[in-house]
């Protein structure tokens, strides 16, 4: 399940997979090797959990987050105002007709992970899974 799967219906095709599986890898190497000529965004290592692209593949929203969950404030308006910079090392990279525009989000992945490791560390929680 992605992280856009609160929709009703069928899920993103192969096809938005594959674009976004895509574009994932190229914004990381982008990202990593420090592609992007700003001080501040290069400071920060940035992990990208997922992309994913929406149905005409005309948008591409990336969720990330800095390693270490430090300065995750900073990097979606430090990644949006690198965004066309971005865009255009991420062109060069893949051969796709069309070049997705890219929208940035936290990635809230590990902090529900955290949440849920805390919930069935609790003792009601335990004594409530615990078979009769």
């Amino acid at each position: 399940m992605t992280k856009n799967s609160f929709h009703h219906g069928p899920g993103p095709s192969q096809r938005q997979l594959r674009v976004g599986e895509l574009i994932r890898r190229t914004l990381s190497d982008v990202l990593m090797r420090g592609e992007i000529h700003d001080p501040d965004l290069n400071r920060i290592s940035i992990t990208v959990g997922e992309v994913t692209a929406s149905p005409d593949l005309k948008i591409a929203t990336a969720y990330v987050s800095a390693l270490g969950g430090e300065k995750n404030g900073d990097i979606i308006k430090l990644l949006s105002q690198n965004k066309s910079d971005i865009r255009r090392a991420i062109s060069k990279q893949i051969t796709l007709k069309y070049t997705p525009d890219l929208r940035f989000r936290l990635d809230e992945t590990f902090d529900r992970m955290d949440d849920t490791r805390r919930l069935f560390a609790d003792e009601k929680v335990k004594r409530d899974l615990k078979p009769e």
